[in-house]
């Protein structure tokens, strides 16, 4: 490991193998060789003078790629295709002659960036849906768990945990649903030359239309696509990117703020992220445990959200058939984008794994904020008990203000029953009183809503998805 320059983080710390793999040179490099095979298979097929034995060396040294040849070839010509090109015909000499025949540099950039991004989004949805998949084991487990549910996080009526878990699951299948219509709508550039007019397929097949128009499908097929973009200009259309990049920063939107909640329910001490028993919260607070799984998915997500600009401005600013300052801004956004949300869902699952809930500490708030919840409840029974409902309302307005105050000022336990039971006008004792404070009477119909989402919403999606489920994720630090 080089200590001496700059090494990303999203490399380093955040992304996995896969991901990194996914947007590596050889990754890029080897796809180049398979669509030059692609275009050559192609271009013999519809007639052109290529022979198989050409053919069978081209695929004879398709992943062996001689890197070497290739970069003392861009010390001279300063262009990475023209070098591969060179290096590729270096091992291919009776195939050379035929190499990139009528295709520009964007036939293989392109077509490769393409490619690499729908692999991506693959790798994404993949880990999405098994995020998806823990989320549903949590709220089903903690379905019936009464919790303090929060508007303004100020306390409001309860729910319970599983309940809130299917708030967080789904933002996620907004984000699984954006995913799956991009990841269908996915075509290749095809081989449309310097403007998109496949004015050198003219050339190179005596004007004939119709197998002019053959060649694009017949990449497509070859490389695993379905279809080409019917027009362009020298590249795709960068709008494209812009459509993959916003899904990206929706799934670090609903990470970012599925680690918020995590976040203030572990100050709350009622759920915790995993915490490993070697783990150091703070360096000179002993005692700490720090919530920096989340705090990391916020950070990460972040950058997310922010990082789905650059394609955006940059699709926005392309001029007529193409201009090269998308390039190294592309460079960046797009394979970083990628890598650190593959960074953000490692550490969803990683955490949504392990939850550790705190059923006695939930309780214990519920119950200190419950007396002020039940009132309308204890009012109904006190005017069944023969009182006035507007008198009794009145009375527990004030009464509810003065156990507030005992609480904020004086630093009080919640008295609101015991001044309740206190007022004759109710006609409650206080035993009849604590007998309404079962916080399972509260929660509405959050368990049964919890019931419902999942069988209806979310286990059909994981059944259609039942491939890609069981993964586990490693995080490195």
């Amino acid at each position: 490991m080089s200590t001496d320059r700059y090494q990303s983080p999203l490399s380093e710390r955040y992304a996995s193998k896969e991901m990194q793999y996914i947007f590596s040179p050889d990754m890029k490099f080897r796809t180049w060789r398979k669509l030059w095979i692609a275009l050559a298979e192609t271009e013999k097929e519809l007639g052109l003078d290529i022979t198989e034995e050409q053919i069978a060396e081209l695929k004879a040294h398709q992943e062996d790629i001689n890197y070497d040849v290739a970069r003392e070839r861009e010390k001279v010509v300063r262009h990475d295709v023209m070098s591969h090109v060179y290096a590729y015909g270096v091992q291919c000499p009776k195939a050379k002659p035929i190499i990139h025949l009528g295709a520009t540099s964007c036939y293989v950039g392109d077509n490769t960036d393409i490619i690499v991004m729908t692999e991506g989004l693959k790798l994404v949805k993949k880990k999405l849906v098994n995020v998806i998949a823990q989320l549903s084991e949590f709220a089903e487990k903690y379905k019936d768990l009464p919790t303090l549910a929060f508007t303004h996080f100020q306390p409001a009526q309860p729910a319970t945990v599983g309940k809130r878990a299917t708030l967080w699951t789904q933002e996620f299948l907004m984000d699984l649903e954006d995913l799956d219509y991009v990841l269908s709508t996915m075509k290749l550039l095809g081989s449309k030359g310097t403007t998109g007019t496949q004015a050198s397929f003219l050339e190179l097949f005596d004007g004939d239309q119709e197998m002019i128009d053959k060649i694009d499908p017949m990449i497509a097929a070859k490389m695993g696509f379905k279809d080409c973009y019917p027009v362009s200009g020298q590249t795709y259309s960068r709008k494209v990117d812009t459509r993959v990049c916003n899904i990206l920063a929706g799934i670090a939107a609903s990470a970012h703020k599925m680690s918020n909640d995590i976040r203030l329910l572990q100050h709350l001490k009622e759920i915790e992220e995993p915490f490993e028993k070697t783990q150091i919260g703070s360096s000179a607070m002993a005692y700490k445990r720090n919530p920096m799984r989340s705090e990391r998915i916020a950070s990460l997500s972040r950058y997310v959200m922010i990082d789905a600009l650059n394609p955006a401005v940059t699709s926005a600013v392309q001029w007529f058939e193409r201009t090269l300052d998308d390039s190294a801004n592309k460079r960046l956004a797009i394979a970083e984008g990628f890598l650190a949300t593959d960074g953000i869902l490692d550490l969803c699952l990683n955490v949504t794994d392990g939850l550790k809930v705190y059923p006695k500490v939930i309780e214990k708030r519920l119950r200190s904020e419950l007396p002020f919840m039940s009132t309308e409840n204890i009012m109904m029974d006190a005017v069944k008990a023969g009182g006035d409902r507007q008198e009794l309302h009145e009375k527990i307005r004030t009464l509810s203000m003065e156990a507030g105050r005992n609480v904020k000022e004086e630093g009080k336990e919640n008295n609101l029953l015991e001044l309740i039971a206190a007022d004759p006008s109710f006609n409650l004792t206080l035993e009849e009183l604590q007998k309404t404070m079962d916080p399972s009477r509260y929660t509405g119909r959050s368990a049964i809503q919890v019931d419902n989402f999942l069988k209806n919403t979310v286990n059909p999606v994981l059944e259609r998805n039942k491939e890609l489920l069981g993964i586990k994720a490693e995080i490195n630090v």
